[in-house]
């Protein structure tokens, strides 16, 4: 059966009448026969969109709440609302402005699939990564409850273990005057005893001269009475008092230490910035003399990577196997050991605010989370050297191959390798090979792919997808050492900044890679770099040991 007759009914062209119709126009929501399309697509004032009839997608008017029967194929553009042909000419809209309501249909259905694209990709995805988060922090309450009463119940036994050796030592003091008290009395005993031993024999011998009625021993009796009138010293000894101090339960509870109040802040949530307001930012020029605002003394003997944390925090590290978390004023916040006791390669702090570390030495990139170390990724056959966290949360990576003749870059979400970036088009290699040398990378705001390749002396940059738009290999006005790039960063304004060590100077391009200025700032072997939310630049000394935070734009 013919596909457009149905029940005797044969559709036709709602132009010439006569033909069958085999198309349908979506923005005109008209039926066209073969012939008649082109006619109709030859009014180019309108955006014609013509599918196969079978194809086509039915309107569905809306039915004029105010005059019974009759379709919503107008928009009024002063009120905001479709209308009917009968409201168009009503007075209810006069002087307003209308147009057929199909005109707006396509800005109107582009922006639904925008805001549904921006749903889908960068809204409801962040809810989801909230929601996990909160299923994480509860998954460890217990672990986290645990430690508190174990640290609780220890700090008991330690309170115990000192109760008890100072009842034991009162005891031991007791005991031992209670023993020179018994010694001083048996002391007292013993000389009265004596004496009461010597009054004894004389009043046994006064006794047997009265008996005896001699005359010599009575004549020559003397008398010793005198010696035993006055009675030996009587020792008195005070027994000891225990004068026990009454328990100041503030004063134990102090001694115990005191547990931080629970606290809850409820912050205001992040505004997800549309993918406009993401592509332009405001507009800041560049300084014409950039200044130092802060030095920050790290205490490594060689620096090598920093990484903003926030405005006034940074992750560094240098020649030994600890990360530092300072503040401005070169306080120490925090210091976390790599897992492995190796020196950390390089640092770089993702969107979440989590450490990331490469260990090239066992082939491992490394995530710290709430000061717990998490192994993401373990090579085989490749060291990994430098990394950088993207917009997108991945994390980017640069690594040599044990051979040390090949190196590339490896875009990860989570242990998941998405892409490798190793060759141009003509097959030849982007980076240099060998394994002593440096190539720290960053993602700037178009998504270029940005590395510092030290031994090439060149800033190679990639479009996201890995193809070369342009190598820097120095401003030519240079006449001092060659150009050798080591710390790179980019900005808010799309620049890229790249640390010029041998020449003690931060090189400012454009996305572009068209040269626009140094920093000085008397810097001494700039190596690592990096740029908080506010465009400031944290320089990385590798001969000072200090970051230097310095105002550009």
């Amino acid at each position: 059966m013919d596909p457009f007759r149905r029940a005797q009914i044969i559709l036709l062209c709602d132009l010439c009448k006569t033909a069958h119709l085999q198309s349908h126009c979506e923005r005109c929501d008209i039926n066209l026969c073969q012939t008649c399309v082109g006619k109709h697509l030859s009014d180019s004032s309108i955006r014609h969109k013509v599918v196969p009839y079978k194809y086509r997608k039915s309107l569905n008017y809306s039915k004029c709440p105010d005059h019974a029967g009759e379709l919503c194929k107008h928009y009024c553009k002063k009120c905001n609302i479709p209308v009917c042909s009968t409201c168009v000419s009503s007075s209810k809209h006069e002087g307003h402005d209308t147009s057929d309501i199909l005109e707006t249909l396509s800005a109107k259905t582009e922006s639904l699939q925008k805001d549904l694209d921006e749903l889908e990709t960068r809204i409801y995805p962040r809810y989801e990564e909230m929601a996990s988060d909160v299923q994480t922090e509860k998954a460890e309450l217990e672990t986290n409850y645990g430690e508190l009463t174990t640290i609780a119940d220890q700090q008991g036994e330690i309170l115990h273990w000192e109760i008890t050796a100072i009842v034991n030592q009162r005891k031991s003091d007791i005991q031992e005057m209670k023993n020179k008290h018994l010694s001083t009395l048996n002391k007292n005993t013993e000389e009265i005893t004596q004496k009461m031993a010597e009054l004894k024999q004389i009043m046994s011998d006064l006794k047997s001269i009265l008996k005896s009625n001699d005359v010599s021993l009575t004549s020559t009796y003397k008398s010793r009475n005198s010696e035993f009138t006055t009675l030996p010293p009587k020792v008195r000894v005070t027994v000891p008092s225990l004068s026990p101090q009454k328990i100041n339960k503030d004063q134990l509870n102090e001694m115990f230490g005191s547990l931080s109040p629970l606290s809850i802040n409820t912050e205001h949530g992040d505004t997800i910035k549309s993918a406009e307001a993401v592509s332009s930012p405001p507009v800041k020029p560049l300084l014409d003399e950039p200044c130092v605002t802060a030095t920050i003394d790290t205490g490594y003997n060689d620096l090598f990577s920093v990484s903003c944390l926030s405005e006034d925090q940074v992750w560094t590290c240098g020649e030994n196997d600890t990360m530092n978390l300072l503040n401005l004023q070169s306080k120490l916040l925090t210091s976390i050991q790599t897992k492995s006791g190796n020196q950390p390669q390089d640092i770089a702090v993702t969107r979440d605010g989590d450490l990331v570390y490469t260990d090239y030495r066992n082939k491992t990139v490394n995530l710290i989370k709430n000061k717990q170390i998490q192994t993401v990724i373990t090579l085989q056959g490749w060291y990994p050297r430098y990394v950088c966290s993207t917009a997108s949360d991945d994390l980017l990576v640069t690594m040599v191959s044990d051979d040390e003749t090949q190196s590339k870059v490896v875009r990860y979400s989570g242990s998941t390798e998405k892409q490798s970036i190793q060759f141009d088009d003509q097959g030849r290699p982007l980076y240099s090979s060998g394994y002593y040398t440096s190539k720290y990378l960053s993602e700037n705001r178009n998504l270029d792919i940005c590395v510092a390749d030290l031994s090439d002396s060149a800033v190679v940059v990639v479009n996201q997808s890995g193809k070369l738009r342009f190598r820097y290999t120095g401003h030519p006005s240079n006449t001092e050492q060659s150009f050798s790039p080591v710390g790179i960063t980019t900005d808010s304004q799309s620049h890229i900044l790249t640390a010029d060590t041998d020449n003690h100077r931060i090189h400012i391009l454009d996305q572009d890679g068209q040269f626009l200025r140094y920093i000085h700032c008397h810097l001494r072997g700039p190596w690592g770099l990096c740029v908080d939310i506010r465009d400031n630049l944290f320089v990385a000394e590798c001969l000072t040991a200090k970051v230097k935070k310095i105002q550009y734009l």
